[in-house]
């Protein structure tokens, strides 16, 4: 059985989402209007969305159900 390499990530989980989602609107400026651009501008909007959500989970007002 192989070792698996693991990795100390030096940004949180938030903020290499939200990284991406700047790059990937960045690279939808250079494309002109059309399927390709709506596509990263998707993926764009999901990376925001789950760096929200994992935002979220970590607050402390966060209560786990009873």
């Amino acid at each position: 059985m192989s070792k698996r390499r693991r990795f100390k990530q030096s940004l949180s989980l938030e903020e290499r989402l939200a990284q991406e989602a700047e790059r990937l609107r960045e690279q939808a400026k250079q494309l002109s209007p059309g399927p390709e651009r709506e596509a990263l501008l998707r993926k764009a909007r999901q990376a925001e969305t789950g760096s929200h959500m994992s935002e979220w989970l970590r607050s402390p007002g966060l209560q786990a159900p009873e």
